[in-house]
Order: C-alpha cells, then structure tokens, then sequence
C-alpha cells in the first residue's frame, strides 16, 4: 500500500511516499484495520518529522484520521466492517489503511462525512475542552483567540460565541481576518495590537482569557491583555516555545493564572472521549459548528502540506486523502 514515511529527521523534503506492506489483514487483540479515507495534518506532525517527538525510524506519519473500519481484532466490540470511524491518536495515518487501537477510534453519526471528521475531532477536541472546561466560557466572558482563522481558531472562536461569550481574534495577514470574522470574532487585529485593543474593548480591564496556540512570538502580549485573575491558556507553539520566564510576572500582573493544557489531559478515559466526541459531533450534524477545510492533498503532497501549515499560509484544516 501507499504510504508518507520518513527514514530520518528533518524538514518537509524528507517526507516520502513508498509502498510499504499493509498492515497484517487479521488485526491484533484490541485493534481495528481501517481503510483511511482522510488523515488529518496537525503541527504534531512536523514536530515528529523534524525530531522534536522522537520516533522509531522509519515511520509512516499521521496521527488523526477517518475511514471505513475493514475488519476488528479479538476482544475488539461495536465496531462492524463498514462502520465510518475517527480518531485523534493513532500511528500511519498518512497511509492507505492503518491498525488503530479500538479505545481510540469514535463512531462518526449521520450527518457527518469521513472529510469532516478527520478536519474536525482533534482540533475540535481541543477548541471544545479550552471552551468548557480550561476556562469555562459562559455569557458575557471577554476571550482573545489567537491564530484565529487556523484550524483550532476557527472551532474555538465559534464555540466561545456558542457558549455566550465575545471574541477578539488575531492573524497574521489581513486575508485570514474575513474567516474569523464570519466564524463570530467581533473584530480582528493584528499580533502586534492585541494587548492594547483587548484594553481598549473592556474598558481597560482586560480580557477574561487568553487562548494562545502561538506560543513564544505572542506570550508577552498573551499576559499583557489579561483582566486580573484571568487565565492564559497556552496550548500550543507554533511559533516556538516559551523560554522559561520570573513567576512573579504573574504576581505583579494582578495574580494571572498560566496551564499548558494537552488533549490528553481531558480526555483521559474512554466516556471522557466520547462525550466531548457526542456533542462536537453534534453541534457539527445540526450546522452550530461549521467546519472549513482549507486544503486537500493528495498522499504525494504531503510535503506541500506541511509547507503550507509551518508557512501559516493555511486557513482551516488540511487534509491528505489516500
């Protein structure tokens, strides 16, 4: 089969499409062979190509993905060849077929087309526990999105608006303003002006919270934009990672909280995933939670792909489909 795999650490040029042996046609005792109909490209992924995640080498890359299920291993139950399913962890997605572990892979309802799902459960994973439950989002609550157009921003800036709250979004070029305005951002502003227009919108109070995926370019202002007591939810680095920093820039800021949150965290068991998975799914069937995939690539362009993700020259979601 057809597969993106990697024999060493590097940039986007070391991403290679080979053929490769499919996976064992019986899967093993609690795993399900799954014919891929989308993989999901996520920043995750370059952070395993270039080493930073280390990997046993070589590897077929892709962590999240959508497909058909081909056949169950044993011990494996409610999973029937077939079924359409999704999962945000699980190795070789960026391939034809992949063996995931059962205990990851979600039923995808009516309504919901294996694309959708692939662009939508990791992201949207994330954008729902920073909504509810990081900081829960409730009416009136004052919310700086950055990287509000990519893939995380767009879910996030709508589910804030969904939970009753107000959205100031930032991005790097003005194209990417008019997405996250119609996802619900009630304006949109540069990196560079976010902390003084964030005063400015609140009466120079200050956001509630800060959802920053950016990570080092952005922290200062991040902190800088907060109420007293607010919180910055700093779940990710797209721009590198926070060097380590005094404490007492909390303290003297008025008392801000800081949490590097990880899916992980919030969906640490299996009713955990399904839950969060229930209701996204939901809001996405009944049309509450529009979804923007904002590239498809074949597998051979899988380097293109990540190009155009680490460039941020992206909007939405990418996807490579076998």
């Amino acid at each position: 089969m057809r597969a993106v795999q990697i024999t060493a650490t590097g940039g986007p040029e070391v991403l290679t499409l080979v053929e490769v042996p499919e996976p064992e046609p019986e899967p093993g005792p609690g795993q399900v062979l799954v014919a891929v109909e989308a993989a999901g490209v996520n920043f995750i992924d370059t952070y395993r190509r270039s080493g930073v995640y280390p990997l046993d080498l070589p590897a077929v890359l892709g962590s999240e993905g959508a497909g058909r299920v081909v056949r169950a291993g044993e011990g494996v139950e409610g999973f029937a060849p077939g079924d359409l399913v999704a999962w945000k962890e699980g190795s070789g997605s960026y391939a034809e077929r992949a063996l995931v572990a059962a205990d990851e892979l979600v039923p995808v309802p009516a309504g919901v087309d294996a694309r959708t799902a692939a662009a939508v459960l990791l992201q949207g994973l994330t954008a729902h526990y920073l909504a509810t439950d990081t900081f829960r989002v409730t009416e009136g609550t004052w919310a700086l999105v950055h990287a509000a157009a990519g893939g995380v921003g767009l879910l996030l800036t709508q589910l804030v608006r969904l939970r009753g709250g107000r959205v100031l979004a930032t991005t790097s070029t003005q194209d990417k303003a008019e997405p996250a305005l119609a996802a619900g951002a009630e304006e949109v502003v540069p990196y560079a002006d976010a902390a003084r227009r964030a005063r400015e919108l609140t009466g120079g109070r200050g956001v509630d919270v800060v959802y920053d995926g950016v990570g080092k370019d952005t922290f200062d202002a991040s902190l800088s934009a907060l109420r007293p007591r607010g919180l910055l939810a700093l779940y990710g680095g797209s721009s590198g990672q926070v060097p380590p920093f005094d404490v007492q820039r909390l303290n003297a800021a008025g008392s801000l909280f800081l949490t590097r949150p990880t899916l992980a965290s919030y969906t640490q068991d299996r009713a955990e995933l399904l839950a969060r998975t229930e209701e996204l799914f939901g809001w996405v069937a009944d049309g509450r939670l529009r979804v923007r995939i904002g590239g498809t690539h074949p597998l051979e362009r899988a380097r293109r792909a990540h190009e155009e993700l680490q460039g941020r020259r992206t909007t939405g979601k990418l996807l490579l489909v076998p």
